[in-house]
């Protein structure tokens, strides 16, 4: 059935609406500019029109409409994924969800909120009563809740909680379908992994149970040292320190430090540097591990002081990435997990293999129960083939990558169908309306 956008507006009227193309198109992206791959992919797949609903009830409404009209529908919180998550590869309709801002009841250890709450806000209010957000991306000030869930995988704070698929890190989902008559469905428990990093695919999130951890008073330090290996090893070594509690490890080599603007006053040129998050009465423990490693202190802040101001967790992650394309645009990045490396001999391997072609960023994160450096690589791009040259090689001697240079959910991270989120897509957009082409395993 064709219809016209004024005639869709009409249907929805009541409900914001960005139509000024320019806007529509920015609405359209993401970060994924990061990637030299996907800019050529992503290029001209803008949407219709963003619809900014401000509460569920709206968000129902826009859902029947796109099942009446077969009109594909995209979901986006602050756009601040790195793989084209909010992208539409069909045009139509754009959710928009930052007027789902309201943080619905805080208690002792768990949140429940509206998807558009950005996840600085939430640890605002938890921190009132003495608590925080498990973990959070480098984009923490403005990425929300929904987004994260939906297109992110882990971050600060994943050193003490692993991953956010891991059993217990989402209690619980409220998403609306596109089936005929769209309804919406509370998922709990396990049943959660069906839309957790799902990109959107498979229902739109619009109300989330979250756990909440202790707030601890967390001092800011970067530590310097003169060789890479000696700071990764530092890195592992506070990671497996138990009686040192930490919320960020992340290692940068030279010349990652240099691309830190705001931070060159603090940072000796030439070195590779330690950039963590320690809680501030662990403050002597974690000199005498500093000490060990025959490291330096160069930049230290209390809790207090980093309360204000730019926080070292914005240098992170893939923030690292942002500040090196600041930088020099023709850089890109990598994802890498270094499983079964407890010595690091793999890590060393790939820092001595590549060089300076393939930069080493590390970020310490437990998987199953384990401390493990995962990295995200600064890399010198020449090619796409090159590229996947770098990646097999990789592959090929055990390090898993988790490809950054795909918007193909099972390309990236998954490496396999999710039968699970395949079928309740099945179930709950049988027309496969949500976030078209970016699920492989729709097609199949």
């Amino acid at each position: 059935m064709l219809i016209s956008l004024e005639n869709l507006l009409e249907e929805l009227c009541g409900i914001e609406a960005v139509t000024n193309p320019i806007q529509v198109a920015k609405l359209s992206e993401d970060y994924a500019h990061f990637s030299p791959v996907l800019v050529p992919l992503l290029a001209g797949k803008v949407g219709n029109v963003v619809m900014r609903p401000k509460n569920e009830s709206e968000v129902l409404r826009i859902a029947k409409a796109c099942v009446k009209y077969k009109i594909a529908l995209t979901v986006r919180g602050s756009g601040t994924g790195n793989y084209g998550q909010c992208t539409p590869m069909k045009g139509g309709v754009i959710i928009e969800t930052l007027r789902l801002q309201e943080i619905k009841w805080l208690k002792p250890g768990l949140a429940c909120v509206e998807t558009g709450v950005k996840l600085g806000e939430l640890d605002k209010k938890a921190q009132e009563i003495g608590w925080e957000s498990r973990m959070v991306p480098s984009m923490f000030r403005s990425a929300t809740v929904g987004g994260f869930i939906a297109g992110g995988s882990g971050g600060v704070g994943s050193i003490l909680y692993g991953q956010l698929r891991d059993r217990g890190n989402l209690r619980a989902v409220r998403v609306v379908t596109l089936e005929d008559e769209p309804r919406i469905i509370e998922l709990r428990g396990d049943d959660v992994q069906k839309v957790n990093h799902a990109y959107g695919t498979n229902g739109i999130i619009t109300e989330l149970e979250v756990p909440l951890a202790p707030a601890y008073a967390w001092m800011e330090c970067i530590v310097s040292f003169t060789d890479f290996m000696t700071a990764a090893r530092f890195g592992q070594a506070l990671g497996n320190c138990d009686g040192i509690i930490k919320k960020m490890i992340s290692i940068h080599a030279d010349p990652i430090p240099s691309y830190f603007a705001a931070l060159q006053s603090y940072i000796p040129n030439g070195a590779h540097c330690a950039l963590v998050l320690v809680a501030e009465s662990d403050r002597e423990p974690f000199q005498s591990l500093v000490q060990e490693f025959k490291g330096e202190i160069c930049y230290e802040k209390s809790a207090q002081e980093a309360s204000k101001g730019i926080s070292l967790i914005e240098f992170t992650w893939n923030h690292t990435t942002l500040h090196a394309r600041a930088a020099d645009p023709s850089l890109t990045y990598l994802q890498s997990l270094f499983l079964n490396d407890p010595k690091l001999e793999l890590v060393q391997q790939m820092h001595e293999y590549f060089g300076d072609e393939v930069i080493m960023h590390l970020e310490f994160i437990k998987v199953n129960g384990v401390v493990i450096p995962a990295a995200i690589q600064i890399v010198r791009f020449t090619d796409s083939d090159r590229l996947n040259e770098i990646i097999a090689y990789h592959e090929s001697q055990g390090v898993f990558i988790a490809n950054p240079h795909t918007y193909i959910l099972e390309d990236g991270g998954m490496k396999t169908i999710d039968y699970e989120q395949l079928n309740f897509k099945r179930m709950v957009d049988p027309y496969g309306l949500m976030n078209p082409e970016k699920m492989k395993a729709w097609k199949m």
